[in-house]
């Protein structure tokens, strides 16, 4: 049984969603403030947790880069009233998988769920590492390293590499990532730009030539690794 961690300082939304995701069969845990929700993520074991962004003591942007740079990699969806693509970019930057906002139907919320549990535990990559450009990174631990020293990248920085690796040498679409990496969250093309950019400058010995990620002009990438 999959277990769920609200962290949500409204009542009537706390409750609504505990009632309705037990219903589903989830078990669920709950904390009404960020600093509360982030000491039970770092002491429990979860499957998901739901943040809002909004939160007493310490916000969900707050708790989430916290979570991460702890290097708990519990996948999160991010719950806010707030709907600019900014503050969307700012939270799957900081580690978070998703991002649902507020007002939102249950269904759609349930399949967001869905969608990030089932990313999560699929065993492909989950046990490998892998040579990409100057980084070894460990998928397992979501660790990277240039010659033995530590390199960081956000969450979603290692989802995106992660997806790339799984096919490598073959062309990815825009869409392609946008489903399989955001889940369909409603973000732009450039978003995924954007982190290609801070990806090259991770694992390109050149940046202004870069020779692993390379671009497939109209379609998407390619992440290229030697046979």
């Amino acid at each position: 049984m999959p277990r769920i961690l609200i962290v949500e300082d409204e009542p009537n939304m706390r409750v609504g969603l505990t009632d309705n995701l037990e219903f589903e069969g989830y078990e669920v845990d709950f904390a009404d403030n960020g600093e509360d929700g982030l000491k039970k993520i770092l002491e429990n074991k979860y499957n998901l947790i739901l943040l809002d962004v909004m939160l007493p003591k310490l916000s969900g942007f707050d708790v989430c880069r916290k979570a991460r740079e702890n290097k708990n990699n519990t996948p999160i969806i991010l719950l806010t009233a707030k709907g600019e693509e900014i503050d969307k970019i700012v939270g799957l930057e900081l580690g978070a998988d998703d991002y649902v906002t507020k007002p939102f139907s249950l269904r759609e919320l349930l399949a967001r769920i869905k969608a990030v549990l089932r990313r999560a535990d699929n065993p492909e990559i989950k046990n490998s590492a892998a040579k990409i450009g100057k980084l070894e990174f460990d998928f397992e631990s979501y660790n990277a390293f240039e010659e033995g020293a530590p390199v960081q990248l956000s969450h979603k920085e290692f989802e995106l590499i992660k997806y790339l690796y799984e096919h490598h040498n073959r062309t990815v679409s825009r869409d392609n990532l946008l489903k399989n990496v955001w889940g369909d969250v409603y973000i732009t093309s450039r978003t995924i730009d954007n982190f290609i950019v801070k990806l090259r400058q991770k694992v390109e010995y050149d940046v202004n030539n870069p020779k692993v990620i390379i671009t497939v002009h109209g379609i998407g990438y390619k992440l290229i690794v030697p046979q």
